[in-house]
């Protein structure tokens, strides 16, 4: 698969970029895209809510009221479930919610994002680029020529570009990373993918192994 190239300013460099079919243009595993993005989400969450069941809660040592003549139900203990103040029944205990994925699986579903990308028009090769110093209206201005203002942006670069980290860090929506470590939940939660020229064979190579020894 072949894509244009883009300089910074939005305009066709007259290049082509090579695109893998077996990263790129797939058949889609919903099924697997599915659990790798549950698996993400889930090990977001902290696991820390806790309540106190009946054997927890202060109080309730003595006899609330006597045996007999009350009319009342002979209760054991005012921290009963069924009283106000008492404890909860099968509340949250803190725990781990991550969710286990094969290597191999979680790879397919990488790829399956990246299909689903390219087949929507989201994803477009630009040449290699830095900058000087970080500087926002830079990023501002790339967003900006590509008309991508306003939207859910992920630029992938080949390794770690602080000043380009540090001039999209304030700008909501747009998350610079290296091609290497993006999640699919990453891929499929943004509106566009901006992708370096030289950071094609390092996603590749991170989402399929296989594709590099294939070139070489």
């Amino acid at each position: 698969m072949k894509l244009n190239i883009f300089n910074i300013d939005g305009k066709d460099s007259g290049k082509e970029a090579d695109l893998s079919d077996q990263v790129f243009d797939i058949e889609p595993n919903e099924t697997v895209l599915y659990e790798d993005v549950r698996r993400v989400m889930a090990s977001r969450r902290q696991g820390t809510a806790s309540t106190k069941e009946r054997g927890e809660v202060r109080g309730g040592g003595r006899k609330a009221y006597r045996q007999k003549g009350t009319g009342m139900a002979r209760r054991g203990s005012i921290r009963s479930p069924l009283l106000k103040g008492g404890g909860t029944v099968f509340g949250p205990k803190p725990r781990q919610y991550s969710v286990r994925l094969n290597k191999q699986a979680r790879r397919l579903a990488r790829k399956s994002a990246l299909s689903l990308k390219i087949s929507d028009e989201a994803l477009k090769v630009t040449e290699d680029f830095t900058f000087d110093e970080p500087k926002t209206r830079q990023v501002i201005d790339l967003l900006n020529a590509f008309e991508l203002s306003g939207k859910k942006v992920l630029i992938l670069t080949p390794e770690s570009d602080y000043n380009v980290y540090k001039s999209a860090k304030n700008i909501p929506g747009v998350e610079v990373i290296e091609a290497g470590n993006p999640t699919s939940y990453q891929i499929l939660n943004s509106d566009f993918i901006l992708i370096q020229n030289s950071a094609i064979a390092v996603l590749e190579k991170s989402v399929d192994p296989k594709v590099e020894e294939s070139i070489a």
